[in-house]
């Protein structure tokens, strides 16, 4: 029921951002062609991709419903940090084509006209969408723990910083009656557009490698099961994601003497810790070992 209710509440995050993103961005790519400002279309087609994520997002929350079987037994929540992956990709191709373009155009001597007016209107329009989406988009994401949400609304706020920027950067041009600002500036974005795109990706492949950024889960599953009478040198404890939710593998020493059942038993109550003390948890899987033993090559994992 709780996964059901996530899936709806992600599908309908991802329909308003779609909405919202598809309004802003074509509204200053319009407006940045009537205008003649490359700053502002420059801002439009980063929005262009906050429409691509959302759709992206939609198709996302449809997939990662579906439950596990035979070819995908953990099911297919990582289909979140592929989505991520394939728009890391489109981010940085445009930001590279942006650069391009506007290098040529500042040093082949290309005449640089005056932008319109209107530019100031549509770029103050977008930085008001764009507060809405990312205050709205952390809160939600927070709310049903959404790795991929939580991603975009940062992306978000680093659109409200683009588009403050192209607002200041048009009112120097306006100021100076200097044009050639306004290719400066748009060279200036997508140089940041491409440096997002690396932060995402590098974010994101700690996912996709099985590891986990916060560390901190560790010092967690032992405080979660120290306490247990019986249980001994938890160790080898691997953690990765799935999704949003921790697969956690390790080990543990019991009496060597414990009965098949005495020792399952603690094994249960180890897993029920773990799953009580930590949020997310999909699935806690135990090796169980006899007090003092010793394996050669265990080399793998965390140890307490």
């Amino acid at each position: 029921m709780l996964e059901t209710r996530r899936n709806k509440r992600l599908k309908f995050i991802s329909v308003v951002s779609l909405v919202i993103n598809s309004a802003l961005a074509l509204v200053k790519i319009i407006v940045g062609f009537l205008a003649g400002s490359y700053a502002v279309i420059a801002d439009g087609i980063d929005s262009s991709l906050d429409v691509a994520m959302s759709v992206l997002m939609l198709m996302t929350s449809r997939i990662i419903k579906k439950r596990p079987n035979e070819r995908f037994p953990y099911g297919y929540r990582k289909a979140e940090n592929i989505t991520t992956n394939i728009i890391t990709f489109i981010i940085f191709v445009v930001g590279l084509q942006l650069f391009i373009s506007n290098v040529k155009a500042l040093f082949l001597g290309t005449v640089h006209n005056m932008p319109s007016f209107i530019a100031v209107y549509a770029t103050i329009f977008s930085i008001l969408g764009k507060i809405f989406l990312a205050f709205w988009q952390y809160r939600e994401g927070k709310k049903i723990d959404s790795p991929m949400v939580i991603a975009n609304a940062v992306n978000m706020k680093n659109d409200i910083i683009i588009s403050s920027t192209v607002l200041l950067g048009l009112i120097f041009t306006f100021h100076f009656k200097q044009p050639v600002i306004d290719r400066i500036l748009a060279l200036t974005l997508s140089i940041y557009i491409m440096g997002i795109a690396i932060k995402l990706f590098k974010g994101n492949t700690v996912d996709l490698m099985d590891g986990v950024i916060d560390c901190t889960i560790y010092n967690k599953v032992i405080e979660a099961i120290k306490d247990i009478k019986g249980v001994h040198n938890p160790h080898r404890i691997r953690i990765r994601k799935i999704g949003y939710m921790y697969i956690i593998d390790l080990d543990i020493e019991v009496d060597g003497e414990m009965t098949v059942t005495e020792s399952h038993e603690l094994g249960v109550q180890v897993e029920n810790n773990i799953k009580d003390q930590i949020e997310n948890v999909y699935d806690v899987m135990l090796h169980i070992e006899p007090i003092g033993n010793f394996e050669k090559g265990e080399r793998f994992g965390v140890s307490e």
